[in-house]
C-alpha cells in the first residue's frame, strides 16, 4: 500500500477507533515512515555516543537487490509477512491477507501498549498488517512465486504518451517490460508493478504456479481498514483479541471507500492530499477536521528534528547528543523497528516452522 493508506486511512481509522488525534498522528506517521525509513548502520555522535538503526525499506527499484540475506530482514517482517502456511520454505513464505501470523504480531503490538515506543510500535505493525492484503501471493524472499505473468488491468494508469497508443503497441510494450520484471525483480511484487497498492485496482494475472490470479483491491482494502480498527480499539482497551472488537461503522466504511475508489491518481501523495482536504471538509461522518501533512525527510522531518540533519544522505556528520533525542519520534521509531523485527523472525515466524534471519 502506498501512503495514502498508510497515512491517510490508517490516521482516520486511528480516530474513528477513539485515538486521540495527537496519538492518531503518530501511529499513521509511524506506519508511512517505515517505507522511507532507508537509512541504516550506526549514528554516530560528535561526543562519541551511537545510536543502531535499521532500514525498513530499500531505495527506489531495491526490489532488484540481490542480497537474499538482506531482503529477508526488510521485507518480510515489514512488507510481506509470511503466513507460515505450506510444506516448504518458499510456500510457507508466501504472504496471505490477515493470516494467523499477521494477527500475532498485532496481538505482540497491543501486549506492549504500556511501553515509551508503545505507537510507534503500533504504527509498524499496522504497516506489516494492511499489507498483507496488498501483498497477498507474494514473498519476501527470492522465489518463483513472485513471477507475474499476462498481467492485465483495469486502464486507470495509462496516461500521456502511452494512453495515445495503438492498443496493439501499448501491449507489445507492456509483455516486454513484464518479461524484463519477472527476471529482474525476483522478490516481492515488483514484476506486478504498483497494481497491488492501488486501492481502486482491478488487475490479474499468472503467478509461478501457473495459477490464474484475479484481484480486486478495494474491497480488500476496506477489510485491512476495518481490521485496523479493531487492532487500535483492541489496543486502546488492551484486549489481545482484537479480532472481536468492533470495525468500522457502516457509513463510515461506505464514505471511505468512496473517497479511495474516487480520488484516482498514480502519484500517491497527491492522492493523500486529497483524503486530507475531503476531511477537513467533513467527507468522513462525525469526523470533520485537519490532519497534518507528512515529512518523509529533511526540514521538519523525525530525523530532522532528532538530529538537525536536513540533508537525506547523514554519512561524515556527527550531531550533538541531547537527552531530547531520547525523547524523540526518530528514536522510539527506530526501537519500535528492531523489537518488531525480532519478535517477528525470531520468535512468531521460527514457532511457525519458518526460520529466514
Amino acid at each position: 500500500m502506498n501512503i495514502d493508506f498508510h497515512y491517510g486511512v490508517v490516521y482516520i481509522v486511528a480516530r474513528v477507533a477513539g485515538m486521540p488525534a495527537s496519538d492518531a498522528v503518530t501511529v499513521a506517521h509511524a506506519c508511512q515512515y517505515v517505507d522511507d525509513a532507508t537509512t541504516a548502520g550506526i549514528l554516530r555522535f560528535a561526543g562519541g555516543e551511537t545510536f543502531e538503526r535499521f532500514a525498513t525499506a530499500h531505495k527506489m527499484l531495491d526490489y532488484a537487490n540481490t542480497e537474499n540475506d538482506q531482503n529477508r530482514l526488510v521485507w518480510t517482517p515489514f512488507h510481506f509477512l509470511s503466513a507460515g502456511v505450506g510444506s516448504t520454505l518458499e510456500e510457507k513464505a508466501v504472504c496471505r491477507a490477515d493470516s494467523q501470523v499477521a494477527r500475532e504480531v498485532v496481538r505482540r503490538a497491543i501486549c506492549q501498549r504500556d511501553t515509551e515506543a508503545a505507537l510507534h510500535r503500533l504504527g509498524v505493525t499496522l504497516h506489516t498488517y494492511v499489507d498483507t492484503w496488498a501483498h497477498q501471493g507474494f514473498a519476501g524472499i527470492e522465489s518463483r512465486l513472485n513471477r507475474v505473468l499476462g498481467l492485465e488491468a483495469e486502464d486507470c494508469m495509462h496516461e500521456g504518451w502511452f494512453a495515445r497508443l495503438t492498443h496493439a503497441t501499448r501491449h507489445l510494450i507492456e509483455r516486454i517490460e513484464e518479461n524484463v520484471l519477472t527476471v529482474a525483480l525476483p522478490v516481492g511484487h515488483g514484476t506486478a508493478l504498483n497494481y497491488p497498492d492501488l486501492p481502486w485496482a482491478k488487475w490479474s494475472y499468472t503467478d509461478g504456479r501457473g495459477v490464474r490470479v484475479e484481484r480486486n483491491n478495494l474491497p480488500e482494502f476496506m477489510q485491512a481498514a476495518d481490521m485496523t480498527c479493531r487492532a487500535v480499539r483492541g489496543f486502546l482497551a488492551g484486549r489481545e483479541d482484537f479480532e472481536t472488537q468492533p470495525g468500522l461503522p457502516e457509513d463510515i466504511g461506505i464514505a471511505l471507500s468512496h473517497l479511495l475508489n474516487t480520488h484516482r491518481n498514480p502519484d500517491d501523495y497527491l492522492h493523500v492530499r486529497r483524503l486530507r482536504r475531503a476531511l477537513a471538509e467533513g467527507a468522513i461522518p462525525s469526523l470533520r477536521e485537519c490532519f497534518p501533512e507528512y515529512v518523509p525527510k529533511g526540514l521538519g522531518s523525525w530525523k530532522h528534528v532528532a538530529t538537525g540533519f536536513e540533508r537525506h544522505d547523514d554519512s561524515g556528520d556527527r550531531p550533538q547528543w541531547t537527552g531530547e533525542f531520547e525523547k524523540s519520534d526518530y528514536r522510539l521509531f527506530h526501537d519500535a523497528v528492531k523489537h518488531h523485527r525480532f519478535v517477528t523472525t525470531q520468535e512468531i515466524l521460527p514457532a511457525r516452522g519458518l526460520r529466514i534471519a
